[in-house]
């Protein structure tokens, strides 16, 4: 297959790079001008294999993308809010294919729509993360599985493709009841979770925080009650919570054997915690939270721990 990824991100990177070595092409959408590197050195902690990893290191050798191309796919995995520039780079340069939106997104299904026009789209949600450390390596974590819109609701015309390419890297699928719905979800539980690490008003530095949130069960009881208020945004949206027992499940025992529970998988599981250090983009971090935020607000819902902690939050960044 023929995938496109726009960007050198550290999402669409690192599923390139598993893609490429299954043998897929994959060529990047940058910048004109962009001083762009031939190859980039990769450490890789890959949960595909091993449930507690495998640690690699190896090189990913980047292709650019032409104009005037079309790509059986197109990896999207911008920061909240770009989406729009990033379809409006593909028309302008001609580029073609199915969109896969690997993005946080509080919009609806209608919105999206009107965003991408006249391309096919999937959404999804990656199971990996990471950071480009200064020297240009990629420090990355890559679970075994993806988060994938369904056949019928995607409406794509190459959905077994789709699903073969995954396959042929050995990333499997997992379906939920539906994708908006479950985006909104992740983004309600991250915000509850930073939002309590970030309780003394201090985000500067996301990967000390999650360090100590981790290491700290009382601190974790507390992210588990502000994720109970956090969920509260999204069944006032709408959500039958109850199509997403598995998701949600956590967080509903009783919050101090549950805080124990997370310190204990913590510890013990190297994918989860990494990924939770190695993620530290502040900006996209907290379009999360406002996101949640401004949705309580608008519905006028009592969400105390949430709103506090976010309030220390915004008073730092505003003071700065």
């Amino acid at each position: 297959m023929r995938i496109a990824v726009l960007g050198l991100g550290v999402i669409g990177t690192t599923y390139a790079y598993a893609l490429q070595k299954a043998g897929h092409e994959t060529a990047h959408i940058v910048r004109e001008g962009k001083n762009v590197p031939s190859s980039i050195a990769v450490h890789l902690l890959d949960g595909r294999y091993n449930p507690k990893g495998e640690e690699k290191d190896d090189n990913y050798n980047v292709m650019l993308a032409s104009k005037d191309e079309e790509y059986d796919f197109i990896l999207i995995s911008v920061a909240s809010g770009k989406l729009e520039d990033a379809v409006k780079t593909l028309v302008d340069r001609n580029i073609k294919g199915t969109l896969i939106l690997f993005c946080n997104f509080w919009n609806e299904r209608k919105d999206i729509d009107n965003i991408v026009g006249d391309f096919e789209y999937v959404t999804a949600f990656p199971t990996a993360g990471g950071h480009m450390e200064k020297e240009g390596r990629l420090n990355c974590v890559l679970f075994d599985h993806i988060m994938l819109e369904g056949r019928e609701k995607a409406k794509i015309n190459n959905y077994d493709e789709l699903i073969s390419t995954l396959n042929s890297a050995d990333i499997k699928q997992e379906i939920p009841h539906d994708m908006f719905e479950w985006i909104w979800i992740h983004m309600a539980i991250n915000a509850g979770v930073t939002s309590t690490a970030a309780r003394e008003g201090k985000i500067d530095d996301p990967n000390r925080l999650a360090k100590e949130l981790m290491a700290d069960s009382k601190a974790l009881t507390m992210a588990v009650k502000c994720i109970r208020e956090t969920l509260r945004t999204v069944s006032a949206r709408g959500v039958d919570l109850k199509k997403y027992n598995n998701e949600i499940l956590p967080y509903k025992i009783p919050a101090g054997i549950a805080g124990i529970a997370m310190k204990r998988l913590f510890a013990g599981n190297e994918l989860t915690s990494r990924i939770m250090t190695l993620h530290n983009d502040v900006s996209d971090i907290l379009y999360g939270c406002r996101c949640v935020y401004d949705e309580g607000k608008n519905h006028g819902l009592e969400l105390p721990l949430f709103y506090g902690n976010m309030d220390r939050v915004f008073s730092e960044i505003h003071a700065q």
